[in-house]
């Protein structure tokens, strides 16, 4: 399945939020015209792509990658190398108590922002297809998961478990997305997941059941971890780890 264009994922989003064109415009600030041509198929301009994802409440980066452009880097996580932390912060983190992961992410938000000192540039180990799995491989890796991390943190917090070269295999469309992995895809994304289903093109057969706090709380996790360099990333990891431990001889 290609990549919808831009005006069909808009008027996706607009159907799940039950939201009319000119509601929309007042929310974002534009004119009732300037939805409807994007509606009609118009490409979106950046300010536009920004606007219009505070007024969705969905995440700007995900929108920049649905529509298939070129990710800001303002949008991007802080620092690459932070991904070899940022899968075992979290697959520590949701063996905690409740009031463990959230002590953790009070840490992270707590945690100063440091300057960017390299561009995020998300590399691949085959080419990714222009297709919905691709998308969704590309979000994941906006959260500074590479294809272990994926593997890893979904086979914690949700019933999909698969090799990390599986992810690969999705990203180059050569496995069809199903229920199950968009229903799980969501839960990680911290996307409702009849939504992203919609994005996608899948057919849900019947509502999903709303994901486990667990799941919850992974996905604000690494939406948190995005803003640490490698060396907070491997702060917090090691202290997940040790909370863990902790947790566990308790």
């Amino acid at each position: 399945m290609e990549r919808s264009g831009f005006g069909e994922i808009l008027a996706c989003l607009l159907d799940h939020r039950e939201l009319s064109a000119l509601e929309l415009a007042e929310r974002a600030g534009l004119t009732a015209d300037e939805v409807r041509a994007l509606l009609a198929g118009e490409s979106p301009r950046e300010v536009l792509l920004r606007r219009l994802a505070t007024a969705l409440g969905f995440p700007a980066v995900d929108l920049f990658i649905l529509a298939g452009w070129a990710v800001p880097e303002d949008l991007a996580p802080l620092d690459a190398t932070a991904a070899k932390w940022a899968a075992s912060t979290v697959t520590d983190a949701v063996r905690l108590p409740a009031a463990g992961r959230r002590e953790l992410l009070q840490l992270i938000r707590s945690l100063p922002q440091e300057e960017r000192r390299s561009r995020f540039a998300p590399k691949p180990l085959m080419p990714l297809a222009d297709g919905p799995g691709a998308c969704i491989i590309g979000m994941l890796q906006y959260r500074n998961l590479n294809w272990m991390g994926i593997a890893r943190v979904l086979a914690f917090v949700t019933p999909t478990y698969l090799s990390a070269a599986t992810y690969g295999v999705i990203g180059s469309a050569r496995k069809e997305l199903t229920p199950r992995l968009v229903t799980d895809f969501a839960a990680l994304l911290g996307i409702d997941a009849r939504e992203l289903a919609a994005l996608t093109g899948v057919f849900l057969p019947e509502v999903p059941p709303p994901p486990s706090a667990e799941a919850v709380d992974a996905a604000a996790l690494l939406w948190e971890t995005r803003r640490l360099s490698a060396v907070q990333a491997r702060h917090v990891s090691e202290l997940a780890r040790s909370l863990r431990e902790d947790s566990e001889d308790g």
